[in-house]
């Protein structure tokens, strides 16, 4: 007998397995078993990789139903994507989304209607890498954004307190060498010579640290 599959990623803490199987039976899909990949990446993971999307290659047979919320639960590599949903559709397995309600058949020979079926298979793919990219970009701007406040991104946290910063500039003064300074407050020859090029830039570090 054919089955219905629901294959599900949850790559993060705002996603739920029970969400999406939830979304699958409200359009309609009555789900046989559930197959699930959690904290796994559709970016940098093959769906054959993953240590459960390996085993739809296993699974699903000719007249089985794989059933997805998106086509970016497979992955969001436009190469990874179609060759999945080929691959599965040369079994004789169908895939259905849920979000849109659509279906992917090897069954049809009408060359008209196999030309439009790859070409929205390859839309939605490269759709599913867009949205990865963007999402990645966005993500690059929030943390250059974070860097230039020093309240939401204070920098690496010093390796000196404000005690031993004062003991630096004080022999810096005095014209101790690095080498002393550094056996004299067990500080590091490069922090000290790091407080000395850039005392300023020191005394910023141990203000955004409350040091």
């Amino acid at each position: 007998m054919s089955k219905t599959v629901l294959y599900a990623r949850v790559s993060t803490i705002d996603q739920t397995l029970d969400h999406q199987r939830t979304q699958a039976e409200k359009a309609g899909f009555v789900i046989d078993e559930v197959i699930a990949d959690h904290g796994v990446s559709g970016v940098t993971t093959r769906l054959v990789d993953r240590p459960e999307g390996k085993r739809l290659y296993d699974r699903l047979r000719h007249g089985d139903v794989l059933v997805v919320r998106w086509v970016d639960r497979l992955g969001r590599n436009y190469e990874d994507v179609t060759d999945a949903i080929r691959h599965f559709m040369r079994q004789g397995v169908i895939v259905k989304t849920v979000i849109n309600g659509m279906t992917f058949d090897g069954a049809t020979a009408d060359p008209i209607q196999q030309a439009v079926r790859d070409a929205l298979i390859a839309f939605m793919a490269a759709t599913a890498q867009a949205q990865a990219e963007a999402t990645k970009a966005a993500q690059r701007a929030g943390i250059e954004a974070k860097k230039g406040d020093p309240k939401t991104y204070p920098g690496k946290k010093p390796s000196y307190d404000r005690k031993a910063f004062g003991q630096v500039v004080d022999m810096l003064a005095l014209g101790k060498g690095a080498s002393e300074i550094s056996k004299t407050t067990g500080l590091t020859r490069q922090t000290v010579l790091r407080i000395r090029d850039n005392q300023a830039g020191a005394e910023a570090a141990l203000a955004r640290w409350n040091i």
